[in-house]
């Protein structure tokens, strides 16, 4: 009873094996060239998109530094027109009122 089951076991074994060596897709060595052809374009494809976010990241920077840079500009001029508006109201300048004032 006991050799039965060896032997329906490694009958199932040769089956097993078989049944896999028929229906398998490839070749150990067509699964292999397969396999890094798929990594290979997973590199490719993560270098690509590296390079697009460093672009868009780029992009966005240099958008940040010029609306920085006319803010910038606004507050000069803001300033200016306050500097200005203060010399004609009272007929001094700003400049001389702060040093004045940090004298005193």
């Amino acid at each position: 009873m006991a050799d039965s089951k060896i032997a329906y076991f490694l009958l199932g074994i040769g089956v097993g094996a078989t049944a896999g060596i028929l229906y398998a897709p490839a070749t150990g060595e067509e699964l292999r060239s397969d396999l890094k052809r798929r990594a290979d374009d997973g590199r490719e494809y993560m270098r690509r998109r590296g390079e697009d976010l460093r672009q868009r990241a780029g992009d966005a920077f240099d958008k940040g530094r010029g609306a920085m840079s006319g803010q910038r500009d606004q507050l000069a001029a803001a300033l200016e027109a306050g500097r200005r508006a203060y010399q004609e109201a009272t007929g001094r300048n700003p400049a001389d009122s702060s040093a004045h004032s940090a004298g005193a």
